[in-house]
């Protein structure tokens, strides 16, 4: 008799957390699984924005995917997803195809410019490790470049900051610690560095505590943070960035640096396969699969669920995806069973916590607000956690940020 292929594609918090869960729930002779990404390491995407602003090595945020697989039990492939065929059940790959009987789709997002003209073309994102390596270098060659000119370009030590949500306040917490030893390091006045933080809503961390968001704008401007709220990038430019407050007309900030930290949308596959969504998110059933196709999954990003307390789709994070793995490898071992009453997916939220820095921070937990070391310090005490449910203490011992977890 046939064993059934269960198909992964994605390793990012959710198709790994899928997979090694999946791995101890099967027996060896029960199912086929393989996972298929591109890139032969997973990467801590809630890290990238210490490897952005240098403050971390872009290798410490990555790891080797096969050290966290069974190898007796997963089939891992190195290829890009290009298209799902759901009619035949393949997923189409840049180098041939894998056919399923179960699919777990887990391809992460990608950034959404809004159709903003220039952002592809002159901004720098924090997605993935080339990209934070990128921005790190291009921000130290912005100000070994500056001394070195006869007409020195103060816009070489203006760095824009597109977006005041967690990705982007976090960079601006470690992109403010790597200033000074920055300046330090290349005979740089601190005075003329300028570092601005646009954003279109009418707050920063739109949804988070308001007593908290205070403490967090209150510690990045002391360290030269200007913020710009309520005010939308309408165009970036070779020099710069355009914005404009309502119906304002647009005006000039230049800018040697321009980071775009301001959306998230699903992965483009999700729509090129033809599946049913919003900005490339597919809302999903209770028991996390795509209304019509009982075989197939989606979780993490390009997966979207609601919050029936506020009706909502909860936004994409790390902590979403870990337990929408859990619950899936648990589904997709029942149907290979024959147990058909599935799991529905419920988010228990274990807390929220924003880093400003090494050594500060912001957040709730366990319903209680915390700021400062606390902050900074129960932020490495999840991210350690993530690291622990992945991969065991000797993966928290090697890449872990504190030898707690």
């Amino acid at each position: 008799m046939r064993k059934p292929k269960v198909v992964i594609v994605g390793a990012g918090y959710g198709g790994l957390m899928t997979i090694v869960r999946l791995q101890k729930l099967l027996g060896v002779n029960e199912a086929d699984i393989v996972l298929v990404n591109k890139n032969d390491y997973h990467y801590e995407t809630t890290w990238l924005h210490e490897a952005s602003a240098g403050t971390l090595h872009h290798d410490k945020v990555r790891y080797d995917i096969r050290n966290v697989i069974d190898r007796s039990k997963v089939d891992f492939i190195q290829d890009t997803v290009v298209e799902i065929n759901k009619e035949e059940k393949k997923v189409i790959l840049e180098q041939g195809e894998v056919s399923y009987d179960y699919l777990v789709i887990a391809l992460g997002g990608e950034p959404e410019t809004f159709g903003i003209k220039g952002l592809k073309e002159y901004a720098f994102g924090i997605t993935n490790v080339n990209s934070s390596r990128q921005l790190r270098e291009h921000i130290e060659y912005q100000f070994a470049t500056y001394n070195m000119e006869e007409e020195k370009n103060e816009n070489r030590l203006s760095i824009v900051v597109g977006g005041a949500g967690f990705t982007g306040i976090e960079f601006l917490g470690e992109l403010t610690n790597r200033i000074p030893k920055l300046c330090q390091e290349y005979d740089v006045d601190f005075q003329k560095v300028k570092i601005t933080c646009v954003e279109a809503a009418p707050t920063v961390l739109p949804g988070f505590d308001p007593e908290l968001v205070k403490y967090a704008v209150s510690q990045l401007e002391s360290k030269g943070v200007e913020f710009l709220i309520g005010t939308a990038i309408k165009e970036c430019t070779p020099d710069g960035i355009l914005v404009a407050k309502g119906e304002e007309e647009p005006r000039e900030i230049k800018a040697g640096t321009v980071v775009w930290a301001a959306g998230v949308r699903g992965n483009a596959v999700i729509e090129k396969s033809g599946f049913e969504a919003m900005r490339g998110r597919v809302k999903v059933q209770p028991d996390l699969r795509v209304p019509g196709f009982d075989d197939v999954f989606i979780i993490g990003d390009s997966s979207l669920v609601i919050n029936e307390e506020i009706n909502r789709p909860f936004p994409p994070t790390a902590q979403i995806a870990m337990q929408q793995g859990e619950v899936c490898s648990r589904n997709i071992a029942f149907l290979i069973r024959d147990k058909h009453e599935l799991e529905s997916f419920s988010f228990e939220n274990k807390g929220t916590v924003c880093s400003l820095g090494d050594d500060d921070g912001i957040g709730v937990v366990f319903g209680k607000k915390i700021t400062g070391s606390k902050a900074a310090f129960m932020k490495k005490v999840v991210d350690n956690r993530a690291l622990y449910m992945i991969g065991g203490a000797g993966l928290v011992l090697k890449k872990g940020k504190l030898k707690v977890f």
